[in-house]
């Protein structure tokens, strides 16, 4: 099972695609996407949508795990990102990929065992977990590698762990469905 691992951004969007074996992780391949501030921010996300393109076809994941967005302060930021984000998921339901999401808190309640872990302690849990030399350089790439890490621990039992995320997940969940219906497309004209 090959997953890949999105840290959405519009600068620096994070990747990492890792395998799982039984109970064996590895790293298959993991970096970030750059963008310069100077480029259109239509270019930016178009660059974003190809290399992301190439990087599924190049690694075949079976799936994707996202971290979902937390709100900031600054709310260009945050629609910035949110764009990224969303040729980022294109990219993967194009590609025929399923998408899961967790929230920072579920990531390193998976990784760490603890909800509020610095993000240093998620770093090195990425590196020892994945049996690499050092830490994923820029943050961006280990917080992916970490999305990847913890869809496939969510996928691999029913551990004590397993079962609290399973928890949060469900309750998440839950609320999502509550508060939207999403059974009716169409184009009206």
């Amino acid at each position: 099972m090959r997953i890949l691992g999105v840290d959405p951004g519009y600068a620096l969007m994070g990747y990492g695609v890792i395998e799982r074996n039984g109970s064996r992780l590895r790293a298959v391949d993991y970096g970030s996407i750059s963008t310069g501030p100077s480029a259109p921010m239509p270019e930016r996300l178009k660059f974003l949508y190809s290399s992301l393109m190439d990087i599924i076809a190049d690694t075949e994941p079976d799936t994707a795990s996202f971290e979902e967005l937390f709100y900031n302060t600054n709310a260009k930021t945050v629609i910035n990102v949110g764009q990224a984000r969303g040729v980022a998921v294109l990219a993967c339901v194009n590609s025929g990929i399923e998408i899961a999401e967790y929230t920072p808190l579920q990531i390193k309640q998976a990784l760490v065992g603890y909800g509020r872990a610095e993000k240093k302690q998620v770093q090195q849990m990425v590196k020892a977990v994945l049996g690499l030399d050092k830490v994923p350089k820029p943050d961006d790439t280990a917080d992916a590698l970490a999305a990847a890490v913890c869809h496939a621990n969510s996928m691999a039992g029913s551990s004590s762990l397993q079962k609290a995320i399973d928890k949060a997940m469900a309750e998440e969940s839950a609320k999502k469905k509550a508060s939207k219906k999403h059974d009716d497309f169409r184009i009206i004209r």
